[in-house]
């Protein structure tokens, strides 16, 4: 478990006191619980824009921990060009798994579609398409990313530990607590975020960085949004 602020200012090579310390770790595992509620109210509810309040509650929980960004994943890249390579490519591959089989196997199981009613008026519109491709880096990309396999997924796994299974299962809540911020896609929608959330966590353990599912994220809904602006709305190959 990450260093708290109990521990934090230590003199190098100088041991805390062994009770002090299971007390400090067992009252920060609390406070991560706590937090992980605050953000399943946030999602439940549909606060404001979530992704932005899940933000916020991550801004204040390193204010409080006196600790840094790096701390929820935003680790150096030393070959950035190198990682935005992968990342354009992986969201090309994502994007050819997802019409190809993921949405038509969920339209067919389900009976219904993916509803993208809300970006009817993209089609065609040059400025509106700027203004999704912004929100898309900037809200979706950056917020989301940084609220779910960001924050999110490191308190989850404060609170279960950082054995594998324990990982799985935070990667399994974070994924699907990341499905329920789309409800208003139908079930579809929920779905197809939900295993998109489970591979963007998967991205930020295998490239030791959220730069990586930030970048991916952006790439992703760069080529959907694209797409809606010269073909309009597209339900999968089947």
């Amino acid at each position: 478990m990450a260093t708290t602020p109990d521990t934090a200012g230590a003199q190098p090579g100088a041991a805390a006191p062994e009770h002090r310390t299971a007390r400090g770790d067992a009252r920060w595992q609390v406070v991560a619980g706590l937090e992980v509620v605050a953000v399943v109210v946030a999602v439940l509810a549909d606060w404001a824009i979530p992704a932005a309040v899940i933000v916020g509650l991550a801004a204040l929980s390193l204010l409080v921990r006196r600790r840094g960004p790096g701390t929820l994943g935003f680790h150096r890249v030393s070959r950035p060009w190198r990682l935005v390579a992968h990342m354009g490519a992986f969201a090309v591959g994502w994007t050819l798994f997802n019409v190809a089989v993921l949405i038509p196997a969920t339209n067919h199981l389900s009976g219904t579609r993916q509803d993208v009613s809300a970006f009817a008026d993209l089609e065609g519109n040059l400025g509106l398409l700027a203004a999704y491709l912004t929100a898309s880096w900037v809200l979706a990309a950056f917020c989301e990313e940084l609220a779910f396999r960001g924050y999110l997924l490191t308190r989850l796994t404060d609170v279960l530990g950082h054995g594998r299974l324990q990982q799985v299962a935070a990667v399994l809540g974070s994924s699907l607590l990341f499905g329920l911020l789309h409800t208003e896609q139908g079930v579809v929608g929920v779905v197809a975020a939900a295993l998109a959330g489970a591979v963007f966590c998967v991205l930020r353990y295998r490239y030791r960085t959220l730069w990586a599912p930030i970048v991916a994220h952006g790439f992703d809904d760069t080529i959907g949004f694209t797409w809606f602006f010269f073909f309009g709305p597209f339900y999968g190959l089947w």
